[in-house]
């Protein structure tokens, strides 16, 4: 079975709360916060062990994350080189024989701002999150993305853009979801960092032939 592309996304700077929402979650190593960071997500999921072992013999990258799911498997490594990154990058694309624009273009399934969250609706989601509390009040922005590593690209350029906290981040499955909030100023800065960040990404449109 050919192996897809679903995302290829490298992050240049990992971002204080997404580095700490990483630790939290994961089970590797740990990364600090302004390390590089590559996350990939492929089709079908069993093939990642092979991608993660070209990467880890081939570079000095740590890995942080390893996800294998029925139809898909994701990947993030991360090294306070960024040239170490990159040629980790360069292994796993050689390995599948592809390129970075093989990747598939992701979309934005869903991007909703509530504003004055209600403090029911608050404290449903504080005992879900793994990330910060989010308080009744503050607004909140709910992302979806597809394919859904590209959520952790959504995050980590919010965080840079606008003074928001992280709720919570799932960048594996069928779709990716992000979760932050803050004042409604600086909401509407971070949906639109987000927004312009998915949007930047090329690649091959969703159910091309390619990915059949």
């Amino acid at each position: 079975m050919a192996t897809t592309l679903r995302a290829f996304v490298f992050l240049d700077s990992l971002q204080p709360q997404l580095a700490a929402h990483i630790c939290t979650t994961s089970r590797g190593y740990f990364p600090v916060p302004y390390v590089a960071s590559l996350y990939v997500e492929i089709a079908p999921g069993m093939a990642i062990h092979k991608v993660i072992d070209t990467a880890l013999k081939g570079t000095k990258v740590q890995p942080a994350t390893l996800v294998v799911e029925r139809a898909y498997g994701m990947l993030e490594v991360h090294h306070e080189d960024k040239g170490e990154v990159r040629s980790a990058g360069e292994a796993i694309l050689g390995h599948l024989g592809l390129k970075e624009t093989d990747r598939i273009k992701p979309k934005l399934v869903s991007n909703t701002i509530i504003r004055a969250i209600e403090p029911m609706h608050a404290m449903i989601l504080d005992k879900i999150r793994f990330g910060s509390m989010i308080e009744p009040g503050e607004s909140l922005l709910v992302i979806e993305t597809e394919p859904a590593a590209y959520a952790i690209l959504a995050a980590n350029e919010a965080e840079k853009a606008a003074n928001v906290k992280l709720v919570d981040v799932t960048p594996f499955g069928a779709f990716g979801r992000l979760y932050l909030c803050g004042s409604e100023s600086e909401i509407d800065s971070a949906a639109q960092a987000a927004t312009n960040a998915i949007n930047s990404i090329t690649g091959v449109e969703p159910h091309s032939s390619k990915d059949k």
